[in-house]
């Protein structure tokens, strides 16, 4: 029996509080301690409060320093969670404290500094690592010592590390290894004897080290060999690639795989006999780990998460609500609903084979649409764009490969390739789509890169129309569009083909009177900063911007596009001390999104960058160092207009952050304050939306004296809830008066402060 566990989050965050939206589908280890079971995916981590079953997340914007986790391991004598990441970063949470130990990660040393497994010893913690083992003193939480024990003295990965009273055992690629724990100098490794090759256990790798109940057990190859003396001996054997073993409550959980996909769990007891086999339940597809705890199993599985068994077919399953995994395409939101795309191309733009299809992020609770879960859309992989009907909300997504994808309630599903689309030159089967946009008369634009008629339509009464172009570009590739306020295309043309500007004229069927421009670099050429154009977008003032690999460029006459002599790029001067710079030269501009308050919000390899409407000058920049911002590598960005929140995919998954900025309303009527009554010693930020577009805000006592003035930021004014001296206002009723461009001042809400 499985029970599905979904933890909805809050769709609303406070202003200035970020939140994480890491997959949590897929699980590779688990551990327990402290009355929690703790599992570790990809990204990061949740735990399982046993005492009621509620289930908690914790990430970089819980506190965490890092996303992506190699192992875990709970230190039940001291009661300290050990987190070890994929870049060799560690974090030990101990109570409520998280302490970091960076010093492998900012090491020098060069080798496979990945931690494939943790053991805890007293007060120690001994990593297996690639390069060797490595002592974490787990008081002071830094580096104690490291052991290279490989032939020579050079580095060697080791997979399990483990001890009886007399010796440290390690598993390392050049065998099984040993040394007496009361060696002076364990570093030396000539310290360490090779077991492995005599007394019965084989030469060669040896993939992990155990201590069931005193007893040491090794796993080689596929089979486990015991230690009975100074002699080796077979434990146990059946044939099937183990992925992992684990000592847990003095028996062995062991995960085998078999090439055709057939997984099972065993638990075998210290006598060498399987008390127990999980098998053919959805719960056990690719086990990563397993943990018994009061004798029950806990398995950690690749495709199926969480589960623990009860029986050997009953069982509940933790599967948290999340996306199915990161985002590379395009993100947007429609209707405060986020639709996140997860296919990329590289640089070359070729294929990836990523079928995770598309994710839909509503009411706190996200829907996944891809190959796993509905088969008549198996073959349609790398979705890396998509748009939503405005007539109907449905939802349209372009395969690089696989055509173009209709998806309508249910789901149900068209799906257009030959008869409206036009093959790839040179790969027949190939139906790629890079772009969609719907324009001002519900016609859905195609970009159907690199057919010998890239640019297509789907007009409104649902007729066809394909056109050729009068340029000749590399690959006819045609990506990313934006519509603007005179309804003309800009396509955005990979490969360094630069820009493209296309009206149809008064009518899509007469091509007579179509017009085409083609940017690049250089004056009277379009003077964009490069021709290598990333993405474009469109601002409040109807000006194009575009993101190139060398800063950005702004064509602010975009109705002169056509006219002689045209209408070139500027380029944003932003203001550095006395200095002055062209704004992003030098770096790849991959994602430009504009808030309600006409600010853009710019994705690149080093972080975000907030800056002001005209673009003269960069607000402030969220990086790794100072913000949550899973990583400084950003694909894409997306804003809700509604409450704020702008949404970025970043290679380490997609996180949010709730900003001040709002798109404007046309009237004052349906004000919104948040958090509403302000609660004591509340230090965070006020919100107040549903404004009129930079409506001016006063906020008065309840006889008119002014305690605090500003302006909205598009349709939401903030307020650190201090007056205009600066000091924190006492509890009470405060009016909220906004002003509209008419001058007109009316009372739009109240403000309540809750005294100690």
């Amino acid at each position: 029996m499985i029970v599905g566990i979904l933890s909805a989050q809050d769709p609303l965050s406070p202003i200035g509080l970020w939140r994480e939206h890491l997959p949590y589908n897929s699980a590779i280890d688990v551990t327990t301690g402290g009355g929690k079971i703790y599992c570790a995916t990809p990204y990061s981590l949740f735990m399982v409060n046993l005492a009621d079953n509620a289930v908690e997340r914790a990430s970089r914007v819980t506190g965490l320093n890092e996303t992506g986790i190699s192992t875990i391991k709970y230190d039940e004598v001291n009661n300290k969670l050990f987190i070890a990441y994929s870049n060799s970063n560690i974090d030990i949470i101990y109570r409520n404290d998280i302490y970091n130990v960076p010093d492998i990660k900012r090491s020098t040393i060069i080798g496979d500094k990945n931690i494939y497994n943790i053991y805890p010893l007293g007060k120690n913690y001994y990593l297996s690592a690639g390069i060797g083992v490595i002592v974490i003193d787990g008081d002071r939480y830094e580096v104690k010592d490291s052991w290279f024990i490989g032939n020579g003295g050079n580095p060697v990965k080791v997979n399990g590390f483990t001890s009886d009273p007399v010796f440290f055992y390690a598993a390392t690629e050049e065998g099984l290894k040993k040394a007496a724990m009361n060696s002076v100098n364990l570093a030396n490794y000539a310290n360490w004897q090779v077991v492995s090759g005599s007394n019965g256990l084989s030469p060669g790798a040896c993939k992990n080290i155990l201590n069931v109940q005193g007893k040491i057990i090794t796993q080689k190859n596929d089979s486990l060999f015991s230690l009975q003396g100074n002699s080796w001996s077979l434990f146990y054997t059946d044939g099937w690639p183990m992925i992992n073993s684990n000592a847990t409550e003095g028996k062995i959980e062991l995960c085998e795989r078999l090439p055709n996909g057939t997984s099972r769990v065993l638990v075998i007891d210290p006598d060498g006999t399987v008390s127990r086999t999980l098998a053919n339940v959805a719960a056990v597809s690719f086990p990563r780990n397993a943990i018994l705890l009061n004798n029950d199993p806990w398995v950690a599985d690749q495709y199926a998460c969480l589960s623990h068994f009860h029986s050997t077919t009953n069982y509940e399953q933790y599967v948290l609500n999340s996306p199915q995994a990161t985002a590379s395409g395009e993100m947007i939101v429609y209707h405060s609903v986020f639709y996140a795309t997860s296919g990329s191309v590289n640089d070359s733009w070729n294929y990836q084979y990523n079928g995770d299809g598309i994710y839909i992020f509503k009411e706190g609770n996200w829907t996944n649409i891809n190959r796993y879960r509905f088969s008549p859309i198996d073959s349609l992989l790398d979705h890396i764009t998509v748009a939503i009907d405005p007539r109907d909300e449905t939802i349209w997504t372009g395969s690089y490969g696989g055509g173009l994808l209709h998806i309508k309630p249910g789901p149900t599903f068209e799906i257009f390739k030959q008869n409206f689309l036009g093959a790839t030159v040179g790969d027949p089967t190939s139906y790629r789509i890079a772009g969609l946009a719907f324009d001002i008369e519900n016609n859905l634009w195609v970009s159907n890169y690199g057919s010998g008629q890239p640019l297509r339509v789907r007009k409104n009464d649902g007729a066809w129309k394909n056109f050729s172009l009068p340029f000749n570009l590399s690959e006819n590739a045609l990506s990313q569009i934006v519509i603007d306020d005179n309804n003309f295309l800009w396509i955005v043309s990979p490969l360094g083909n630069g820009l493209i500007c296309y009206d149809h004229g008064a009518s899509i069927d007469n091509v007579n009177d179509d017009r085409w421009r083609r940017y690049g670099s250089g004056t009277g050429n379009g003077n964009l900063p490069n021709s290598n154009v990333l993405c474009v977008a469109k601002d409040k003032n109807g000006f194009i911007w575009v993101g190139t690999t060398d800063g950005i460029g702004v064509i602010q006459c975009p109705q002169e596009a056509f006219s002689s002599p045209g209408c070139d790029a500027i380029w944003p001067i932003v203001p550095n001390g006395n200095f002055a710079g062209y704004l992003f030269k030098g770096q790849e501009v991959r994602s430009i999104a504009v808030d309600g308050a006409g600010r853009k919000w710019v994705a690149t390899r080093n972080g975000v960058f907030l800056i002001s409407d005209d673009g003269g000058k960069v607000i402030y920049q969220l990086t790794q160092d100072n913000s949550p911002l899973l990583s400084n590598d950003v694909k894409k960005i997306a804003i809700d207009g509604k409450t704020g929140e702008v949404y970025f995919a970043t290679q380490k998954g997609i996180c949010s952050f709730r900003s001040t900025a709002t798109e404007g309303g046309e009237t004052n009527e349906d004000v919104l304050v948040f958090p509403n009554p302000v609660p004591p010693d509340f230090s965070g930020t006020i919100g107040i939306r549903g404004l009129v577009n930079n409506a001016l805000v006063k906020i008065t006592e309840l006889d008119g004296r002014l305690v605090y003035q500003t302006r909205a930021l598009g349709g939401q004014a903030v307020w650190d809830g201090r007056n205009y001296k600066g000091q924190k206002i006492s509890s009470g009723v405060y009016l909220v008066l906004v002003s509209d461009d008419g001058k007109n001042e009316r009372v739009a809400t109240k403000i309540f402060f809750i005294g100690k």
